[in-house]
Formats: C-alpha cells, structure tokens, sequence
C-alpha cells in the first residue's frame, strides 16, 4: 500500500478528523494519568470526604442524599459532590483505585468537552485541539486529577463545559426551552463546588469571543443590555450559591478574619499569586498540594514586581487588540477572582487546583496566537507544529514527575516541605504518614516542628500529646490536650481532643473529669464513637450498668465491631439481662478473628 496521492484527504469530513483527535485526546490522558490507580488515598482530607465519612461510606442511600443537601460538612454546600463520592463507594467501597479512576475519567471527558466546546465555537480544530491538549497534560493539574478529595473540581468543571455548551446552543437562537439547560447545568456546577461562580461572567466573554454576539458582525449580535439581562437569572444563582458558600465556610470556621488577614495583605497576596499562577503556567516548577500564607512574608519588590508583570501582560492584551487575548486575559483573572483570597478561605495562599479553570484563558491565549502567527506566515506552520510537539512532550513529561509525588503520603508531603518553607501542613502529614508505619519516634520531630511554626495546630499538638500519653507523661498529655481546646475552634478537632482527655483523665483514676470530657466530646461531634466507648468504660467501672448499655449501643449505632460488643455484653450481664447479654456475646464471637485476645483487650480497658 503507497502513500496518498498529492491532494487526497486522509479523512471524508471535519467530522471523522474530529473523532480521530478526540480519541487521541481521551487516549492519551488516560494512558498519563494512569499511574494513580496504583496509589493509596491521601491523609489529608480524603479522610473527611471519604474513608472516615460514614454518611460516605454507607454508598448511595436515601439517608445518605438527605444528608448531601443539608450538611455544610467541610465548610462548604456541594451535595453532588458528596452523591458521587457515595456513588463510588458504592461500586469500589474503599479501594482507592476505583476512586482515583474516577477523577481520571472525568478529567478525561473535560478535555473532550474543552475540544468540542472550542471547535464549535471557533471551527479551529487544530488550535481547539492544542488547547484541550495544554488543558489535559499541564501539570498544575495533577493536584485536581490525582487528589481523591478533589472529585468536586473535576466534575464542577464537568457541569460548567456542558452549561458553555448548552448556551452555543442558546446563542445561536434565543428560547426558554435552550435556556433552560444552561440555567440547569449551571446549577449542578455549583452543587459541585462553587469555584464556578463566574459562569455569568464567562459568557459575557464568550459572547464577546468567539460567538461575536458582543458588537459583532454576527447574525446572533445583541445590544449590551441584551446581553447582560438574559444573564440575570443565572446571576440570581451565582448570588444564592455566594451567599449558602459564605454560610458554610462561617460554620466551618474557614474564613479568615480581617484581624487574622488584613484587607492590604490580601491584596498583596492576590497580586503576588495571580503573578506565580502565570509564572506556572509557562514554567511549572516546585507545584505542592499546600503553599502556606505567612503574613509578612510578601516583600515590597516582590509585590511591585508581580503588579509589573501584570501589568506589563495587560498593556500588550490591550495594545495587540485581538479579541482572543483580550477574552483569554479576562477569564484568568476574572475566574480566579474567588479563589485569589480577597476572601480568604483556609491557611493557603494558593493552590494548584484552583488553576483549573482559570488556566484555560492562557491556553486559548497561546494556541490562537499561534494559529494566527502561521496563518500570517506559512512558512512557519512545519516550525510551529514541531514547537507544539515538543511543548506537549516537555509538559508531559514534569507531569509524569509530578503524578509520581503522589505516590504515597510519605513521598508527596515531603516533597511539598522541600519545595515550600515553614509547611505545618506537610510536616503534620508526613508525621501523620510516620505513624501509618508504625515509626513513632521518627513522627513527632514533624509534628513538634509543626507546632513550632504554629503553636495554634491542633493537629500537632494532638499527635503531641498522644505521643506523651504513650510515654506515661500523663500531665503533659493533659496540659497538651487543653491547649488544643482552649486555641482551637475547630469542632472536629476539640470534639478529639475531649475524648483524649477524658482517656488521660482515666487514666490518671480521675473518673469525674474523665466523663465531663467524654460528655463536652459528644455534645460538640455526636458520632465520636471513642467518646461513647469511654462513657461506657466509665460508668461501667462506677457501677452504672444501665448508664453504660446505652453509652456502648450509642458506640456501636456509629460503628459495629467485635470490642463494642463485648463489653456492651458484659455490661448487660452486669445489669442482670442475661438473654441480650448472650446475643452480644454471640455476635462479638462472631466479629472477632481472635476472640480470647478480644477478651484481653477489653479486661485491660476496664481494668484502668
């Protein structure tokens, strides 16, 4: 079989050339990001969205949907967030691999739909393709696609290509019946995180460019009035979205205070970040999962640099006036408005994944600028093709490196304490990673260098005291334990603290302070299952059998296992109720791999 003759086309239509390129696209993101159904779940925040969630855990049940629509667990609303987490506990229970898969997947079907949406838009399949390439393999990715917790990124981004979608559709003839899906879509994007809060102002871009309904030539122009009214009702959601996002965070004691994070210092946070965002995007070197906001860190140079540089970028948006810089420029700026920390949320002063769908501004920048630079010389088309070629292979490569930091918890936060300076996250977590190991002594200079950098950590300070608890240094412990619940206001994290203490306290023959703390645990986090199981450890060396029955069956309503049983059974056989006693037994029996060691740990428990 020879080669084509001169003038034959390799395929029959647009169509057909656009399948092969989707494939190629789909291919490809699997294959590189492949690696990460190897890898385990991360201990930092997996935990809380997955494997320490029981509403999560217990798959897709009716309680479970009920409870996704009114929690503003996590400090934030995304019921579908937490439907699909359920979803695939459902199908893969807690095996990482299938949950690490279905970030691939989507991630995947986001860069099909960033090439369909492009193309469509534009009739550009090759810079389309570019772009939705640039989109797949760009490293300040890895952290939405290889971060279990971040489901919510991938499939709010999912929901806010089909909405840009939807509204081609609209614009190209106006109705209620098309409108209705963007309004829809847009809703879903937001119920999965509401980093997608800009979508009015998205569109405002999009009719601009590429759809020139915005002073164009178009057949589909409006006036400006025009344009912005049809946008009202999804302006309407974006404000309710703001105002249930704000609700939840200030449950969650996320949002930073003025006092905390004056009002001039996250101005120069955001002018410096927006500044590192696009230095990494066209060098994307040092990239963590955690990049800590230290107040007075910022330099004046460094601040005047970084307005330089954006300015500078800006100037020549302005002056080359070409609508698809002037749209690109906007939608990096304008969609990383909220996350740029002028309200700030959480300890960073940036993250990686909050690039994901500003960065999709600079793609278009750079691969229409290219195709407007070898459409002006032909010549240069062979060159171009050949730069792309070896951009994609260079990007693909540092994200290979970069998915390979994610391989274990070890390897990532130590990797993100080399590349960051003074990281309490990362050192907690490669504590926390030591202990998975069993290597305790190797674990607490993380956690003291933590506590070191932020005497407030609660995390440290818990590991802390646990390590002193195990020692026998009692007092310490409880002196560490009190420091936890008197600087933190974090529920979670008191609610463990009291139910450390309380075992402390046991241990130090103090049974009244013990089950003060034990109580204050459970009033703050009802299912702190140790809080429950010390209750009963407590009554039931008082001698209030009744009292701990029903503290051991509040244990076991959150979790069933052998223990629990067991001394819920003796507790039974205590109070004289000998048949219920021997069904706890028998289903402690019927729990338990080593039922005399069961025995054992529980006369060891109730011997303190």
């Amino acid at each position: 079989m020879g080669l084509p003759e001169k003038g034959t086309r390799i395929f029959s239509s647009p169509s057909q050339r656009n399948l092969v390129l989707g494939l190629l696209l789909i291919l490809a993101t699997i294959a590189l990001y492949n690696p990460v159904t190897h890898h385990p779940f991360v201990n930092y925040d997996d935990d809380r969205y997955v494997t320490d969630n029981a509403h999560v855990r217990a798959g897709l049940t009716s309680q479970t949907i009920r409870w996704a629509f009114t929690t503003f667990d996590e400090a934030n609303w995304h019921p579908l967030t937490w439907i699909a987490h359920a979803a695939d506990c459902q199908l893969f229970g807690l095996n990482p691999a299938g949950h690490h898969y279905s970030n691939v997947l989507l991630h995947a079907g986001n860069v099909l739909l960033l090439f369909w949406l492009l193309w469509e838009a534009t009739g550009a399949a090759g810079a389309s393709f570019m772009a939705a390439a640039l989109f797949a393999i760009h490293p300040i990715n890895v952290e939405s696609v290889a971060w279990v917790a971040e489901l919510k990124s991938v499939l709010s981004m999912m929901f806010f290509l089909l909405a840009l979608l939807a509204y081609g559709r609209y614009a190209k003839k106006p109705d209620v019946g098309r409108y209705v899906p963007v309004l829809g879509l847009f809703a879903c994007a937001l119920m999965a995180k509401p980093m997608v809060i800009t979508l009015p102002f998205v569109l405002l871009l999009w009719d601009y460019w590429p759809l020139g309904r915005m002073n164009g030539s178009a057949d589909t122009a409006k006036p400006m009035t025009w344009l912005v009214l049809e946008k009202i009702p999804l302006l309407a959601l974006a404000a309710g979205s703001a105002i249930v996002t704000v609700r939840a965070q200030k449950a969650g004691d996320a949002l930073g205070s003025i006092t905390q994070y004056p009002i001039h210092i996250r101005l120069e946070n955001a002018i410096v970040a927006y500044a590192r965002y696009f230095g990494k995007a066209v060098w994307p070197s040092h990239l963590a999962p955690m990049y800590p906001f230290r107040v007075g860190s910022l330099t004046i140079p460094l601040v005047i640099g970084s307005a330089v540089l954006l300015l500078l970028v800006t100037a020549f948006v302005v002056m080359a006036r070409r609508r698809y810089l002037t749209m690109g420029w906007l939608w990096f700026l304008g969609t990383m408005v909220p996350m740029i920390g002028l309200v700030q949320v959480g300890i960073q002063s940036m993250a990686d994944r909050y690039a994901y769908l500003p960065f999709i501004g600079l793609f278009v920048m750079v691969c229409w600028g290219a195709r407007e630079l070898s459409e002006r010389r032909s010549g240069l088309c062979p060159w171009m093709i050949g730069a792309g070629a070896v951009c994609l292979l260079g990007l693909a490569g540092a994200t290979h490196r970069q998915i390979g930091y994610w391989s274990d918890n070890l390897t990532l936060w130590s990797h993100t304490a080399e590349v960051t300076t003074a990281n309490l996250v990362a050192e907690d977590n490669i504590g926390g990673a030591l202990l998975e190991q069993g290597r305790q002594e190797d674990a607490i200079p993380h956690f003291r260098a933590a506590a070191a950098i932020d005497p407030t950590d609660a995390m440290a300070r818990l590991n802390i005291a646990a390590y002193e608890q195990r020692h026998g240094n009692l007092a310490q412990a409880v002196v560490e334990y009190q420091r936890v619940v008197t600087m933190t206001r974090d529920p979670r994290y008191r609610a463990i603290a009291f139910s450390d203490l309380g075992y402390a306290y046991r241990e130090l023959g103090d049974a009244p302070r013990a089950k003060e703390s034990f109580a204050a645990s459970v009033a703050l986090r009802p299912r702190t299952l140790r809080a429950w199981l010390g209750l009963g450890l407590v009554s039931q060396k008082s001698g209030d059998y009744v009292e701990a029955v029903n503290d051991y069956q509040h244990a076991l309503a959150i979790q069933s296992w052998d223990l629990g049983y067991y001394l819920l059974g003796r507790a039974l056989e205590q109070a004289g109720r000998k048949d219920e006693a021997q069904a706890a037994m028998q289903q402690a029996q019927r729990l338990s791999e080593n039922f005399d060691q069961l025995q054992k740990s529980a006369d060891a428990l109730l011997a303190k």
